[in-house]
């Protein structure tokens, strides 16, 4: 019998690809520009990206809504591979390295997943595996460093590249008055922060962080769709926070609170 904890990890990682394709895969359907310099990193003309961005966005979109339904590790290995390669496409394109450390939600929690998954094939329906302490350290490792990259990737995007984007969110709100490079430096620091450690209050603050910077894009007239395909940008810290800091019941007696796990400097 699976633990509560097992339980919501399996949840939270099942709603994060479910989130990330599903939204992905939306901008598929719908066509957008910014793709097409991405398909012709691979040689594919802007006829032939038009045409292919439906078919891809299909393809994310049953990704997403199996992973949600019934997992497979299969999917998960092509979830996380997939995620990593349009993540690079961007920098391949000419964009900052900043923009796939920024999306490391895409292909880190799917990797964590992948990484906590057991089935007897690949195409089977999956289980979490029993979390023993050396996987619970891998775990945390893995979705640490994907909310660090997160953090500071969006940092950079402000505080280095002065991103157009992420200014225009910032007047579309009435926050123009802040300074990109102040905002980047806070997530920057923040990120670095999560690196170091992995307090309860820190990561429910980046959990909450996260949901509202990332909400300026449909509050600024962007799809909805921007903000559900980060899904992993929220869910990375909130697992690791069930991870490290897991409430335990014990039968009879009020809701006890384990000792965080510590996370060692190691894989071991």
């Amino acid at each position: 019998m699976k633990s509560s904890l097992e339980t919501r990890l399996l949840w939270l990682f099942r709603i994060s690809v479910f989130a990330t394709y599903v939204g992905h895969g939306a901008f598929g359907i719908i066509g957008k520009k910014a793709w097409v310099a991405y398909f012709g990193v691979v040689g594919i003309p802007e006829p032939w990206a038009w045409k292919l961005m439906p078919v891809i966005g299909a393809v994310d979109i049953s990704i997403g809504i199996i992973t949600l339904l019934s997992p497979r590790r299969a999917v998960l290995l092509y979830a996380t591979i997939w995620g990593f390669w349009t993540a690079l496409l961007r920098p391949l394109a000419g964009e900052p390295i900043w923009e796939t450390v920024e999306r490391a939600g895409n292909y880190g929690v799917p990797l964590a997943f992948l990484l906590a998954s057991q089935a007897p094939g690949w195409f089977s329906k999956l289980e979490i595996r029993s979390l023993d302490a050396a996987l619970k350290n891998r775990l945390a490792w893995i979705l640490r460093i994907t909310t660090s990259a997160v953090l500071i990737g969006h940092g950079a995007l402000a505080a280095v590249t002065q991103k157009p984007l992420l200014q225009h969110n910032l007047d579309a709100v009435g926050l123009s008055f802040v300074p990109l490079t102040a905002l980047g430096g806070f997530e920057i620091a923040l990120g670095l922060a999560v690196l170091l450690d992995s307090a309860g209050w820190l990561l429910l603050f980046v959990v909450a962080w996260k949901i509202v910077t990332e909400l300026f894009y449909p509050l600024s007239g962007a799809p909805v769709w921007e903000f559900i395909e980060r899904g992993g940008s929220y869910i990375a810290p909130l697992a690791l926070f069930f991870l490290v800091h897991q409430p335990r019941f014990i039968p009879g007696k009020s809701l006890v609170r384990q000792p965080p796990l510590a996370v060692s400097e190691s894989f071991k």
